[in-house]
């Protein structure tokens, strides 16, 4: 299937990486519904990206609701007659070193980072299987793969999420649904800008490459993932990272 004729599902899809990964399938011609709980912000997406008309569509959603959540992707797959891609990139911190950390931060940070892929990885993949072709892609981190110190739930979330992806990857190999994890290191976003500078100089000694990357660069190797070029690849992990995980 082309993928200029293709349905996409994009979670955290009004700001930072999420904003840039609708833009970079709108690209290539897909129909993209983005999905974010912000709806201030999903009323200025169509002007931040340029106004594509009826190539993009919002929805407010928690996803963490899983009947919600479950309904705007059946509600996504009636109006169209298709999902194709889902990308679950919707994620928060709750910072805090592990012996403090109380239970309410970690809960909520597993719950939006990791549960609410799985809820939509399992909506999506029911209509997915029917067509016997898909994209799903999830949004891990060099946390997840490394772990970080003062990040055990956000870590967590994210170790998580890479073994969903690759169960998710076996299970739905024979269908054709593929499924793959971006692992996005140090990015120039809102939740990067929030560290403090001392964090930042720690981080830029650590990267080969000696820079923060850019939503873009994270956006365009989902844009890959998602598409026809990316056909016989699942149940990768991608770094993204100017090689700080080598």
């Amino acid at each position: 299937m082309a993928d200029n004729e293709k349905v996409a599902i994009v979670t955290g899809g009004a700001r930072g990486i999420g904003r840039e990964i609708v833009r970079e399938l709108l690209s290539l011609g897909m129909t993209v519904v983005a999905v974010d709980l912000k709806e201030d912000l999903l009323a200025e997406l169509p002007a931040a990206l340029g106004n594509p008309g009826d190539k993009l569509a919002t929805a407010k959603c928690d996803v963490t609701d899983s009947e919600g959540f479950t309904n705007v992707i059946d509600g996504v797959a009636e109006k169209y007659g298709r999902l194709d891609v889902l990308v679950n990139n919707a994620g928060i911190t709750r910072d805090g070193l592990l012996l403090r950390m109380e239970d309410k931060d970690w809960e909520l940070v597993i719950k939006v980072n990791l549960t609410s892929a799985f809820i939509g990885t399992r909506a999506a993949a029911k209509h997915m299987l029917r067509a016997r072709q898909g994209a799903i892609v999830n949004m891990a981190s060099f946390s997840g793969i490394e772990g970080n110190r003062g990040q055990a739930n956000y870590s967590a979330s994210k170790a998580g999420l890479i073994g969903l992806t690759k169960t998710t990857a076996k299970e739905l190999a024979s269908k054709n649904v593929r499924a793959n994890a971006v692992a996005p290191g140090f990015i120039a976003t809102e939740m990067t800008d929030a560290l403090p500078q001392q964090a930042k100089d720690m981080a830029m000694e650590l990267i080969p490459l000696k820079r923060m990357g850019k939503p873009q660069d994270v956006a365009k190797l989902v844009k890959f993932l998602a598409s026809d070029e990316s056909a016989y690849i699942t149940g990768q992990v991608v770094s993204v990272d100017g090689g700080l995980h080598t």
